[in-house]
C-alpha cells in the first residue's frame, strides 16, 4: 500500500498564482483556482431531464470460481450441503466450477426477481445476462436496467442487498477428539447437531473435512516443508458477513468444548476499533493478562443489506469472551471497561464520489479493515449502493484519523470515471434500447465497469484497467465513433502531487496537451484530493493523452531507516543524498519521530516507514536502485524490514500470550515485531517483522518456545524392554540425546494398539523444540545405532522417518535392463515426519485414512458416492452422517500423530540438492491394509547432508500497481473480498 498518508507534513508547494501561469499557444489554461473560468470549451453538464429514460449495466459478484470441498474429505455436511457443493453423478468430468448448483441457483434466483422486478408497475426493466469468458474459469452475471434514473439507482440497491454476492469459503481447524468419539468410532451427536442448528441460524453450509497437508516454514532458514495436519477443519461456505458470523460461533463452541465460559458484553461498534488499539494491542494484552479470548463482531455489516432466508445476523454490538473461570471474564470486562472510559473521540466527515463507495465495499473491504487496524481508526461506510458520499472517521488521536482518512483516499484513487459524449446524435441511427442493453452487457461483462447510457453520453465507473478496457471496447463500435464525440476521463489524486504532476510552469502537462492534442484540467475536489480530467474528441488521442499523464503520476517507495541513519545518508549540506537524487532521479524524503507526530508515541512507530522515495511512472524501475543505495549506509543490524510467518498452532497462541514478557524481550533483543493474528480470524500464521538479518533470529527463537513432539511405536519384545529399562540407557543415552540433540525421550508401554500378530507394542515419544526439530532424525539414527551395538532389531510399526533418496539418477535405473545397475528397491511406507515426494503413497495414505471411514453398503454413502467433485474428480467415495463413522478408522486418524517440524532434517547446511528444489517434503502416515510390519532400516551412507533453504525475502514496500507496472497506483485484487 502507498504509505504517504504517514508523511503528514509533506510540503504543499503550489503558489496562489499557479493556475495563471501562460499556456502554450492555442492550448487552454490548466485551472486550479475554482472562481477563474476556465478557457476552452465550458464544463460538461448533463443536459436531460430528471425523469429521462435511462440505461443501467453493473456486474452481480457472486464469486462463481467458489469451489466445494473434495468428496474424499468430507465426513459431515449439513442438509443439502452436499447437493449444492457437488456435481450430480451424470454430469461430466470436465465441467467449470460455475456450474455447481449453488451457483447456477444463485443466477436462476436473480433471473426470477429480475423478471418480477419488470412485471411490476414500476417503470422499471431488469434483464439478466450470464457469459463465459475464453478461459472458462467464472461466469460472468451482468444486470441491465431501463428506466427514469431514481428508478434504476433504487432498483440496483435493491438487487445488491438481496444477492449473496462476494460468496466465500473459511476454516476453522480443530481436533478430532473434541467432535469425535474415539473410543466407540463415531461423531459426536452434539457436535453435529450443533453444525446443523449454526447452519440454519446463520444461513450457510458447513462441512466436517478430515486433516490435510499443510505448509510449514522453518523459523531459521525460511525453507517450506509438508506435513499432514492432525486437526479436522469446519470448512463454512456463504456471503461473507454470514459466513463470519458462522465461524464466530464455531469458534466459540470450540472453546466450550475445551471447558471454557462463554460471556458477552455490550460495546458500542464505533468504539471497537478504538477499544483495540493500533494492531490490537490493548485487546492482546487483555487476552494475555486474564487468559480469555474476545470475539469482535465484523466490522461493515451495516454497510451489507443481504441475509439469507431464514437466517438472523449477529447483534454488530455485541462481543464474546471466553474464559477459564468467571473471575478471569469479570477480569477481562473490567480491564475493557478502564479503557472506553479513557478513550478520546475525534470524528470527521470526508466526501468521495458515490461510485467509488460501491466499488470499495465490493473489492476492497480487506484494504480498508486493515487501515482500521493499523490506525485503530473506526470508517462508517455508508450501504451499499445508497447513492451516498459521506464517510465517517473516528478516532482516539487527530493524527490517526488524518493517517486513516489519507489512506482511504489514496485507495479511491484507483478507480476512475469517464463518460463518452455523443455530439448533435442522429435519432434515425440510435440504436433500439434492445441493442443498447446487448452492447452495455458486453461492455460491462468484458471490462467489469459499470455502464450508463441516457441518450446523448455513456457513463464508466471502476478502476482503472476495467475504465480503460471499457472505452476500448466502445471505440471498436461504429455507431459511436461515426458521430462526433468528445471523450472525457476524471482521476483523482492526492493534492500533494499537484505540482509534482503538472511540472515547473506546467510544463509536464503543456507538452502532453500540445503533443497528443487532448485539454486537461486540474480540478479541486475536496480537502485532500483534485480531479485530473483529461478531455479528447478521439479515442487515440485520448489513449495517448492519458498514457502520457499516468507516466508522470507518482510511483513512490517507503521504507524504515532508524533516525539514527539520517544524518549518515543526507551527509553534509545533502551532498550524499542529492548525488543519490540526481544519478536516479528520483525525489527522496526522510521524516522523523517529530514529523511523525512527536515522542514518546506507540512503539509501533519506530518502524512506520519514514522514508519516501518518489518519481514518475515512467522511471518507476529505479526506486529499487535507490533503496538499495540508501540502505547500503546502514549497519547490517539494522537493514532492510522485512516479514516472515512462521505457522503455530492458533489454540497454542494463549499459552505464549501469557508469556508476552518474554516476547518483549525477544523483540527488543533482537529489534523485531511479533505480530498474532485476531482471535477472529483463526489463523495459525504470526508474523515476524524486523530487519532482514535480524528476523530469522528472532523466528528461530520464538519457535524454541513452541514444543512439539513425536511418537514411534515399536513392536514389544523382551530384548527391547530390557534394554530400554537398563541404566545404561536411562542415565547415558537419554541425557545424551538430550545434550546433543536438543530431542527427550521417554518409553510408554501400550496395551491397547496392537500389531499385526496381535503383539504389544512400545512407544518411544520424542519431546523437542520447534527450533529443534533437525535434530529429530540424527537422534533417531544415534538411538538405532545404540539398537544395533547391543543386538537389539525393534520393528517398527509406526512412526519411522524414511531415508531421503541418496542419487538422484535412481528413477532413471529401470530403463537400464543390466544385472550391474540394480533396481532400487521402493521406499517403505512409514509413519514418518518427511518424504521425499508425495506421489502414489500421499493418495494410498488419503485413501486408507478416509475409506475407513465409510461403512460400505450404507444407505447415506451409496447415495453420496453419486456426487462428484468441483474439482474434476470423476471416482470419488463420499461420507455423510454420523452414524456411518468406522471405530477403527476415526481411532486411526487421531493415534497417527505427524511430524509437526519446521524444518527439513536432511538439509541444513546451505547446499542446495537438486533432489529437493522441487519435491516439497512432508508427513506420509499409510496403514498398509494387509498388515504388514516394516523393519526400522539401517541407513547406508547417501546424502545426509542437510542445507538451509533460501529465505523468502518480504514485500519491500512498494504500492501494488494496475494500469502501468512502473505506476504507483494500487491495482484490483485478483479474488473476492476476504
Amino acid at each position: 500500500m502507498n504509505k504517504l498518508a504517514n508523511m503528514r507534513h509533506w510540503p504543499e508547494r503550489m503558489s496562489p498564482n499557479f493556475g495563471m501561469s501562460r499556456s502554450s499557444m492555442g492550448m487552454p489554461q490548466i485551472m486550479h483556482q475554482p472562481k477563474i473560468a476556465p478557457q476552452g470549451p465550458p464544463p460538461i453538464s448533463n443536459p436531460q431531464p430528471p425523469d429521462a429514460m435511462i440505461h443501467y449495466t453493473f456486474n452481480v459478484h457472486f464469486a462463481s470460481d467458489l469451489a466445494g470441498p473434495d468428496t474424499e474429505d468430507i465426513l459431515h455436511s449439513t442438509t443439502d450441503a452436499v447437493l449444492r457443493w457437488t456435481h450430480p453423478e451424470d454430469a461430466p468430468d470436465d465441467v467449470p466450477v460455475w456450474q455447481l448448483p449453488v451457483h447456477t441457483q444463485n443466477v436462476e434466483n436473480l433471473r426470477r426477481r429480475c423478471e418480477d422486478l419488470t412485471n411490476n408497475p414500476m417503470p422499471i426493466e431488469a434483464h439478466v445476462n450470464a457469459t463465459t469468458p475464453k478461459n472458462g474459469r467464472n461466469q460472468i452475471v451482468t444486470v441491465t436496467l431501463s428506466g427514469t434514473a431514481d428508478c434504476v439507482y433504487k432498483t440496483r440497491e435493491t438487487i445488491l442487498n438481496e444477492t449473496p454476492s462476494l460468496m466465500r469459503c473459511t476454516h476453522v481447524d480443530v481436533d478430532g477428539h473434541l467432535v469425535a468419539d474415539l473410543t466407540e468410532g463415531r461423531l459426536k451427536p452434539s457436535v453435529t447437531a450443533f453444525l446443523d442448528e449454526v447452519s440454519k441460524f446463520c444461513g450457510v453450509d458447513i462441512f466436517l473435512l478430515g486433516p490435510k497437508l499443510t505448509p510449514l516454514e522453518d523459523g531459521l532458514n525460511g525453507g517450506l516443508s509438508m506435513r499432514r495436519d492432525q486437526r479436522w477443519r469446519v470448512a463454512i461456505y456463504g456471503d461473507h458477513i454470514s459466513a463470519e458470523h458462522a465461524k464466530s460461533r464455531v469458534l466459540i463452541k470450540i472453546d466450550q468444548l475445551l471447558g471454557r465460559i462463554v460471556d458477552a458484553v455490550q460495546i458500542d461498534l464505533s468504539v471497537q476499533p478504538l477499544l483495540c488499539g493500533r494492531n490490537r494491542k490493548n485487546i492482546k494484552h487483555i487476552e494475555s493478562a486474564t487468559n480469555t479470548a474476545i470475539y469482535f463482531p465484523p466490522c461493515f455489516s451495516h454497510a451489507y443489506g443481504y441475509c439469507p432466508p431464514g437466517a438472523l445476523r449477529r447483534n454488530p454490538d455485541e462481543v464474546f469472551i471466553t474464559g477459564e473461570t468467571p473471575e478471569a471474564i469479570s477480569q477481562a470486562k473490567t480491564r475493557i471497561h478502564q479503557i472506553l472510559t479513557t478513550i478520546r473521540l475525534f470524528v470527521k466527515d470526508v466526501t468521495i464520489a458515490m461510485p467509488k463507495i460501491d466499488s470499495i465495499l465490493l473489492g476492497r473491504m480487506d484494504k480498508v479493515r486493515k487501515i482500521m487496524e493499523t490506525n485503530s481508526v473506526f470508517i462508517m461506510l455508508p450501504p451499499l449502493a445508497s447513492r451516498q458520499g459521506t464517510i465517517r472517521f473516528q478516532g482516539p488521536e487527530n493524527l490517526h484519523v488524518e493517517r486513516a482518512i489519507r489512506e482511504l483516499m489514496s485507495l479511491a484513487g484507483q478507480f476512475y470515471h469517464a463518460s463518452w459524449w455523443i455530439n448533435q446524435p442522429d435519432p434515425r441511427l440510435l440504436p433500439s434500447a434492445q441493442e443498447i442493453r446487448a452492447l452495455l452487457s458486453d461492455v460491462c461483462a468484458n471490462s467489469d465497469a459499470d455502464i450508463a447510457f441516457d441518450k446523448v453520453a455513456f457513463t464508466l465507473t471502476g478502476s482503472d484497467e476495467a475504465v480503460k478496457e471499457a472505452l476500448q471496447v466502445l471505440s471498436d463500435i461504429k455507431f459511436v465513433t461515426t458521430v462526433q464525440h468528445q471523450i472525457r476521463v476524471k482521476i483523482e489524486l492526492a493534492n500533494e502531487h499537484k505540482e509534482f504532476v503538472s511540472g515547473k510552469k506546467n510544463g509536464k502537462i503543456n507538452k502532453i496537451m500540445s503533443h497528443c492534442n487532448v485539454q486537461i484540467v486540474f480540478d479541486n475536489f475536496g480537502e485532500y484530493n483534485f480531479n485530473i480530467d483529461v478531455l479528447a474528441h478521439n479515442y487515440t488521442s485520448m489513449k495517448e493523452g492519458l498514457t502520457l499523464v499516468e507516466q508522470e503520476m507518482p510511483a513512490s517507495i517507503s521504507f524504515h531507516v532508524p533516525d539514527q541513519y539520517h544524518k549518515r545518508i543526507i551527509g553534509i549540506g545533502g551532498q550524499h543524498i542529492q548525488r543519490i537524487m540526481k544519478k536516479h532521479s528520483v525525489f527522496v524524503k526522510f521524516s522523523n519521530a517529530m514529523d511523525r507526530g512527536g515522542m514518546g508515541r506507540d512503539d509501533d512507530d519506530s518502524r512506520v516507514d519514514n522514508v519516501i522515495c518518489r518519481t514518475p511512472a515512467r522511471n518507476a524501475q529505479n526506486l529499487e536502485l535507490v533503496k538499495t543505495e540508501i540502505l547500503e549506509m546502514v549497519d547490517r543490524e539494522d537493514s532492510e524490514i522485512t516479514t516472515q510467518t512462521v505457522n503455530v498452532d492458533r489454540l497454542y497462541h494463549r499459552q505464549l500470550l501469557a508469556r508476552l514478557p518474554e516476547i518483549e524481550v525477544l523483540e527488543k533483543k533482537y529489534n523485531c515485531k511479533i505480530s498474532f493474528p485476531s482471535t477472529e480470524q483463526a489463523s495459525d500464521e504470526v508474523t515476524v517483522q524486523g530487519p532482514q538479518w535480524q528476523v530469522p533470529m528472532c523466528a528461530d527463537e520464538f519457535l524454541g518456545m513452541v514444543p512439539d513432539k513425536h511418537e514411534v511405536v515399536l513392536e514389544h519384545s523382551e530384548p527391547l524392554v530390557k534394554f530400554l529399562e537398563s541404566p545404561e540407557f536411562l542415565q547415558n543415552i537419554v541425557p545424551k540425546l538430550k545434550s546433543q540433540h536438543e530431542v527427550q525421550v521417554s518409553v510408554h508401554e501400550n496395551t491397547e494398539d496392537r500389531a499385526a500378530d496381535a503383539a504389544p507394542t512400545v512407544t518411544l515419544l520424542w519431546a523437542f523444540t520447534r527450533n529443534n526439530a533437525g535434530g529429530l532424525r540424527d537422534a533417531m539414527d544415534f538411538l538405532h545405532s545404540q539398537f544395533a551395538t547391543a543386538g537389539i532389531e525393534p520393528v517398527v510399526i509406526k512412526g519411522a522417518i524414511p531415508r531421503p533418496r541418496s542419487d538422484t539418477f535412481e528413477e532413471a535405473l529401470q530403463y537400464f535392463d543390466s544385472k550391474i545397475l540394480q533396481h532400487v528397491a521402493a521406499p517403505v511406507a512409514t509413519d514418518a515426519p518427511a518424504t521425499p515426494t508425495f506421489g502414489e503413497d500421499l493418495v494410498r495414505e488419503r485413501s486408507n485414512i478416509f475409506d475407513r471411514l465409510r461403512k460400505p453398503g450404507s444407505m447415506s454413502l451409496s447415495f453420496l458416492d453419486r456426487r462428484k467433485n468441483s474439482s474434476h474428480s470423476a471416482t470419488n467415495s463420499f461420507f455423510k452422517g454420523s452414524a456411518n463413522v468406522s471405530k477403527t478408522s476415526l481411532i486411526s486418524i487421531e493415534s497417527s500423530r505427524s511430524f509437526n517440524a519446521d524444518r527439513n532434517p536432511w538439509n541444513d547446511s546451505g547446499v542446495n540438492l537438486p533432489d529437493d528444489d522441487n519435491n516439497p517434503w512432508g508427513t506420509s502416515r499409510v496403514f498398509e491394509p494387509n498388515g504388514l510390519i516394516h523393519k526400522l532400516a539401517i541407513p547406508m551412507g547417501g546424502d545426509s547432508t542437510p542445507r538451509h533453504g533460501t529465505r523468502h525475502s518480504g514485500d519491500s514496500g512498494r504500492p501494488s500497481t494496475s494500469h502501468s507496472t512502473n505506476s504507483g497506483y494500487p491495482g484490483p485484487l485478483s479474488g473476492p473480498f476476504r
